[in-house]
């Protein structure tokens, strides 16, 4: 996948994030995730674990939006490509749980199909520190 083609996918998933996270519809999420999509969240706190279809994944936004009460945001800051349907990007995210304003750094790797997200595993670039601010 060519760079330009990778950032113009994460910029729609990101943007329809950001929307949902925010306290919009899921619409922009289910035209730019896969049917079968699979979502996975390394770690021990409230939004580990694999999430398979796509009603699965939006209810692990949904509670990821509730802990954070409508105010998480994503913030990317570089995308690596290859030859593949493999996308990395290194994305920073913002929330205000419990009163606190926190920040984390994390990778994403995304497996595309057909032009749609059909699988995520999320690296935090600090594991105890996103175990805590998602526990």
């Amino acid at each position: 996948m060519d760079r330009a083609s990778a950032e113009a996918l994460l910029g729609r998933l990101h943007e329809a994030q950001n929307h949902f996270y925010g306290g919009g519809d899921a619409t922009g999420l289910r035209r730019v995730l896969a049917p079968d999509v699979t979502w996975t969240i390394p770690g021990s706190n409230a939004i580990s674990g694999t999430y398979r279809g796509i009603d699965a994944v939006l209810d692990y936004f949904t509670r990821r939006r509730a802990i954070a009460n409508s105010t998480f945001r994503l913030h990317r800051r570089d995308v690596l490509v290859g030859a593949g349907s493999t996308i990395a990007a290194l994305t920073d995210g913002t929330a205000t749980i419990a009163g606190e304003h926190r920040g984390w750094s994390t990778v994403g790797l995304y497996d595309v199909r057909d032009g749609l997200v059909a699988a995520c595993w999320l690296l935090p670039l600090d594991a105890v520190q996103f175990d805590a601010i998602w526990s």
